[in-house]
């Protein structure tokens, strides 16, 4: 299994994007291209239905290498046995997620602005998310902090794993990494490619 440190993009298989019959299928496209980590994010879906779908996914992850991480239910991820959780800054505190999903599991914690970060790291985050760089349909309340502080955030916290994420596609790819970035996550980018795996190929290539 690839270890977080050594993970350049972060995939998100997002319902929001993905009919539910096409998830075991997009998952192997994303990982036959490259994706390092991988994320289900099922936010309007009851908490059955999103255990299914891991179960459906972990078995892909788990023979490709690729981490696997739930969105926003630490208790699924723990009954999954899966590679880590992600929490929002309005879900539970790291010490409560911990009670539920052990020391071992991997947990991620978005974060939106440089004070938050700071939160992140201080309370143990594994990684964090930074963002949304630029406005997103995936995250319609949030205001784009843009990529002024891609550079401090970096420097800041030298050690810890950090995710740029929130409207980065391809295009805008070269421009993110030029502040500063070394690690993203491309959402709809990936998922509405007419080439899942070739678009994860190209991005991948251009991280380096």
């Amino acid at each position: 299994m690839k270890a977080i440190a050594d993970c350049r993009l972060y995939g998100i298989l997002d319902l929001g994007y993905v009919e539910r019959s096409e998830i075991v299928s997009m998952t192997r496209e994303m990982i036959a291209g490259g994706v390092d980590i991988l994320q289900l994010r099922a936010k309007k879906l009851p908490a059955d239905e999103v255990l299914a779908m891991g179960r459906e996914i972990l078995p892909l992850t788990r023979d490709g290498g690729v981490p696997f991480i739930v969105n926003d239910h630490p208790e699924i991820a723990a009954e999954l046995a899966a590679d880590g959780v992600h929490v929002g800054q309005d879900d539970l505190s790291m010490e409560a997620v911990r009670a539920i999903v052990g020391d071992a599991m991997m947990v991620g914690r978005s974060t939106h602005s440089l004070d938050q970060a700071r939160g992140g790291a201080a309370e143990g985050a594994d990684y964090i998310g930074f963002g949304p760089l630029f406005a997103t349909p995936t995250k319609p309340d949030y205001t784009p902090i843009g990529i002024e502080e891609i550079a401090r955030v970096h420097e800041e916290h030298p050690e810890l794993p950090i995710f740029c994420i929130g409207g980065i596609k391809r295009e805008n790819l070269p421009q993110v990494l030029a502040a500063g970035a070394k690690r993203v996550v491309i959402v709809s980018g990936i998922l509405q490619a007419p080439d899942v795996s070739a678009y994860v190929r190209e991005v991948k290539a251009m991280l380096g």
